[in-house]
């Protein structure tokens, strides 16, 4: 048995997110000693799954982009060594995502540029120019993100403003008058909750691209990620810690941390600290007086995206069709208004798809929706704490709110599948206290800190902290998703690592 206290190793990292693991990973590869530590009694952050009624339920993730031959995220998993192993299912290559509004109407998004363009020019004939501009302005973004197409240098968008303030709701907007095109292109923003007057288009083009270069779907659930990342870390000597909650530091005299402290009082010593929980989280963990006034002020008062409230739906064995494309549904036009949910409206817009099972592939064991809920609904409970290592009880009200918001939820679900309440076995749901008590961010944010397209340089946060051996990882640092996250990694590792070198090994995975 490892005695972790009397130990110091060469990097501590505090949360077992994707960012936390691929950091870890990086870095034992390197030939580092690292050890990581996770408040819960599951590591992966969003990638942690549940399971009810022999049902699993991703709590985060439900689909992957760029995971065709050679695309970026590929290259990532071979360079981790986990892709061989990952149960992977393509989604419909001619429609792996439905947008779809109260009137019935479906759009098709097809995999490939080609494909794509082909399939919305059959919706709207009369909009080729705009929609082939709108592929090529896409592909122009995305090629001012270096690591995002493996490489060093080149076109950089961190030199390019234009680029940061150009606002993805009034670019789309510029390309056409057909409002209904409009809200196709930008239909599936519940990837990135997308709001009408600050998000940046990069945010928008980058995910788009990254599902246009293979959609998948994880069989039986995206836990397995986080798994076999964690078995890689520990056949390099890697250590991954659970139930350990980090909860202050103690500082040498020039002011670099020495240790971490944890809840059960014991301390974990280090050469170098990185924290893949949320920025102001950090803050608060490694001690406010530790950063300079104007960095903390600024980054508490950053506003965080939107959080969700997530329903899980258990089906009676073999009654649902397994669904190999994910649907969209807008109950109003302007799919933007979404992240300003009205109560008597609510919920206005929501994400459904059928996790596939490994089982009986062509029936679906469950089903998950994902819609929009601002924390302050929540707020009567927010002194409550629950999850499955501290089993709070928030009490009857709180079970009765869930209630009346899962019967809502189902009732528009009726409006897409009108015979699905048969075919139910069981509901369960998630709220943002959920997400706030596993992810241990404020709100239960889904995406982190929101990206500003008015003031872009305020959310940018650097990978390095005042505190000469603390650095930062995670969705708050490039972009949050899978992709996302795992770039985020590598840039916080390049401080400790041959940019040149690691880039080459994926490249060359």
């Amino acid at each position: 048995m490892e005695d972790i206290e009397s130990r110091t190793y060469d990097f501590v990292i505090v949360g077992s997110g994707l960012g936390g693991l691929s950091c870890a990973y990086i870095l034992a590869a390197e030939g580092k000693s690292v050890i990581v530590l996770e408040k819960n009694h599951q590591i992966g952050g969003n990638l942690q799954v549940y399971s009810r009624e022999k049902s699993i339920f991703d709590t985060g993730v439900h689909y992957l982009g760029s995971m065709d031959p050679g695309e970026n995220l590929y290259q990532f998993f071979k360079y981790f060594k986990i892709l061989d192993e990952l149960k992977l299912h393509r989604l419909d290559e001619d429609c792996f995502d439905v947008i779809r509004f109260a009137d019935g109407s479906r759009y098709c998004y097809a995999q490939g540029y080609e494909n794509f363009q082909k399939k919305l020019v059959e919706y709207f004939p009369e909009e080729k120019e705009a929609i082939a501009q709108y592929c090529s302005k896409i592909k122009e973004i995305c090629a001012y993100f270096p690591l995002y197409n493996l490489r060093s240098g080149g076109k950089n968008y961190q030199l390019n403003n234009e680029l940061l303030e150009l606002n993805a709701h009034d670019y789309i907007a510029s390309l056409t008058g057909n409002v209904r095109l409009r809200n196709v292109l930008a239909g599936s923003n519940l990837l990135y909750a997308g709001y009408k007057e600050t998000t940046p288009f990069y945010v928008h083009a980058l995910i788009l691209n990254s599902y246009l270069t293979g959609a998948y779907k994880l069989i039986d659930g995206g836990s397995q990620i986080a798994i076999l990342l964690s078995r890689r870390i520990r056949e390099m000597g890697g250590t991954i810690k659970k139930r350990q909650e980090v909860v202050g530091a103690k500082y040498h005299d020039n002011g670099a941390v020495q240790s971490v402290l944890l809840k059960d009082g014991s301390e974990i010593k280090g050469h170098h600290f990185i924290s893949n929980t949320h920025p102001a989280v950090t803050i608060d963990i490694f001690g406010e007086d530790r950063f300079l006034k104007i960095y903390k002020n600024r980054v508490k008062s950053l506003p965080n995206s939107i959080s969700t409230f997530l329903v899980h739906i258990s089906f009676k064995k073999g009654t649902f069709p397994y669904l190999n494309y994910n649907i969209y549904q807008h109950h109003q036009e302007d799919v933007w208004e979404a992240t300003t949910p009205r109560s008597e409206t609510w919920p206005e817009s929501y994400f459904i798809c059928t996790p596939i099972s490994g089982r009986h592939p062509e029936y679906a064991d469950s089903m998950t929706v994902m819609t929009y809920m601002d924390s302050a609904e929540t707020e009567p409970w927010a002194d409550s704490f629950r999850t499955v290592a501290d089993q709070g009880d928030r009490g009857e009200s709180y079970r009765n709110f869930k209630k009346q918001k899962e019967e809502r939820v189902l009732q528009y679900i009726e409006t897409v599948f009108p015979n699905i309440r048969e075919k139910i076995l069981a509901v369960h749901s998630a709220t943002p206290l959920t997400f706030r008590d596993y992810l241990g961010n404020k709100d239960g944010s889904l995406y982190g800190i929101r990206k500003n397209s008015q003031h872009p340089n305020s959310t940018q946060i650097n990978t390095k902290t005042k505190i000469p051996n603390l650095y930062l990882t995670g969705q708050n640092i490039s972009l949050h998703g899978i992709l996302g996250v795992t770039v985020s990694a590598f840039v916080t590792c390049f401080s400790f690592a041959d940019k040149e070198k690691l880039i080459g090994q994926v490249k060359n995975a």
